[in-house]
């Protein structure tokens, strides 16, 4: 069945808006705010919180661009090993340029990219000078000499002050990055620190989403927040600065809490005198909490992304790309909360789908894979691989035939359009694989739809296959990976590779 909407958004930009504008009075209107999280399509969120636009955090910039000035940073050691943004697919690179690209769509400049913790690495170097190329402005920030102990090294000339200042106009400087690591905050107390050199006084806030400080620190949605940073060893806990400052719990994360002796001692030596902040629950501008509308709603919602995540780091790790702790981490999350794998219905009728094509291809020694989505009025399609199609393949098409109202036996992909598609990867492509992939197989429907109506009908239906949710029993092929991408599903898949090649183009 259709979920719930759990969010509030116009409740929830209202109640941001008015905060980081009354924190900014607080600065004699010069205010950096560090946005923890992602600035565009933010899925996480989207995912816990139903009815969440990933998108709100732009939504809420183009109220205040007139006052706002936009920093991205990224880290050179994340470019240099090529680190991955797995929602998209691409790194961390492609990633900061594709959003210099949305916020310009969205009306929004960038005034400037720092890369941070600049060693002179030959791959930021290379990022830099494309960058610089394309007119631009690049500042390298290197490492801040005597972080996090020696305050004093900290903040001088050989500190804070070795970085180039960054001429902003704007009372609002948004300091954002593809990912956590990336510097922020570094940056936004070394502007600070220039700032008070010009007799500037400005300050600092940082804009949150997860976790979420005013649930409690075993809810569903700030656990599963915990689950979806694993990877970098993030932990929730209950901010002690906070409790002890107003005797009132409230959830923050390892990192900040960390931080904040270091970063109150910082601002301190800055310009004197008690700072503004009394726990790093204060540091944050968070209102997400006040426009949940249906909290059992984002309970079962989080607790689905917890397995989610379970399932993506298995697979990472059977692809080298993560360690066993990460997916031991999110183990225990989700047996704190006795949950299942197929608490997510679509695990079982994906495993079923790929013990029937085996049934029906006894004596074959192929590897059968088999798929699930959970259509958006609670129906479940499957499908499985074949000679012709992939699995994920297989499975969109029976899902619009379904939504189209078209019977089983009336074919979308005609044979002779099938076999025109094998030729070409193999006549001239030269590839083994001769079955169509998920992209392959778009391809050939939007050709087939030319002269099919039936084709036509279902095509117009892959809309509606958004947000749906989709399980696999195989690592899916890269054609099939960037279909369901594109198709907006949520995907998760067993950790088993779908053929016995090394090499998967």
């Amino acid at each position: 069945m259709e979920i719930t909407a759990a969010f509030d958004n116009e409740k929830y930009i209202q109640e941001q808006t008015a905060e980081i504008l009354e924190r900014m009075t607080q600065f004699d209107n010069k205010l950096y705010l560090e946005f923890g999280g992602k600035l565009l399509f933010d899925y996480h969120a989207a995912r816990v919180l139903p009815g969440y636009d990933p998108n709100i955090k732009m939504r809420l910039l183009q109220q205040l661009k007139d006052q706002a000035d936009i920093l991205l940073c990224i880290y050179a050691g994340d470019i240099e090993r090529k680190k991955m943004r797995a929602d998209f697919g691409i790194t961390y690179d492609s990633d900061a340029l594709k959003l210099i690209d949305d916020l310009r769509q969205w009306d929004l400049n960038v005034v400037g990219v720092v890369i941070t913790r600049f060693e002179n690495q030959p791959a930021a170097r290379q990022f830099k000078h494309k960058l610089e190329r394309r007119k631009i402005k690049v500042y390298a920030h290197q490492f801040t000499k005597g972080y996090p102990t020696d305050v004093d090294l900290i903040v001088s000339d050989e500190g804070y002050g070795a970085n180039q200042y960054i001429e902003t106009e704007k009372p609002l400087t948004i300091v954002t990055g593809p990912g956590p690591g990336s510097g922020k905050l570094a940056t936004c107390l070394s502007q600070i620190y220039h700032d008070d050199k010009r007799g500037i006084y400005s300050g600092y806030a940082k804009f949150e989403t997860f976790p979420i400080w005013n649930l409690p620190l075993t809810h569903p949605v700030n656990v599963a927040y915990e689950a979806a940073t694993a990877d970098i060893r993030d932990f929730n806990m209950l901010d002690p600065f906070h409790l002890d400052a107003y005797n009132e719990k409230a959830v923050n994360y390892n990192r900040d809490v960390e931080i904040f002796p270091v970063l109150r001692r910082i601002l301190k030596r800055i310009r004197g005198g008690e700072p503004v902040y009394k726990s790093p629950t204060d540091m944050g501008v968070n209102r997400a909490g006040f426009a949940i509308t249906e909290d059992e709603t984002a309970k079962e919602a989080a607790k689905q992304e917890m397995i989610r995540r379970y399932f993506r780091y298995r697979c990472e790790y059977a692809m080298g790309l993560t360690d066993q702790e990460t997916v031991q981490r999110v183990e225990l999350l989700i047996a704190d909360f006795d949950l299942e794998l197929n608490y997510r219905n679509v695990v079982d009728p994906a495993r079923k789908s790929a013990l029937a094509a085996q049934e029906n291809e006894k004596g074959s020694e192929g590897i059968y894979c088999g798929a699930a989505m959970a259509l958006k009025n609670g129906t479940i399609v499957t499908g499985n691989n074949s000679p012709q199609l992939h699995a994920a393949s297989s499975l969109v098409l029976h899902a619009i035939k379904h939504l189209s109202g078209i019977p089983d036996k009336i074919k979308l992909l005609p044979p002779n359009i099938i076999d025109s598609v094998r030729k070409l990867k193999t006549e001239v492509l030269n590839e083994k694989n001769l079955s169509l992939d998920l992209v392959e197989a778009l391809i050939a429907l939007s050709i087939s739809a030319t002269t099919n109506s039936a084709a036509q009908l279902a095509m117009e239906k892959l809309t509606e296959l958004e947000g749906c949710e989709v399980h696999m029993t195989h690592i899916p092929t890269p054609g099939d990976e960037a279909g369901l991408r594109r198709l907006g599903v949520n995907l998760t898949s067993d950790p088993k590779f779908s053929t016995k090649d090394l090499f998967i183009p």
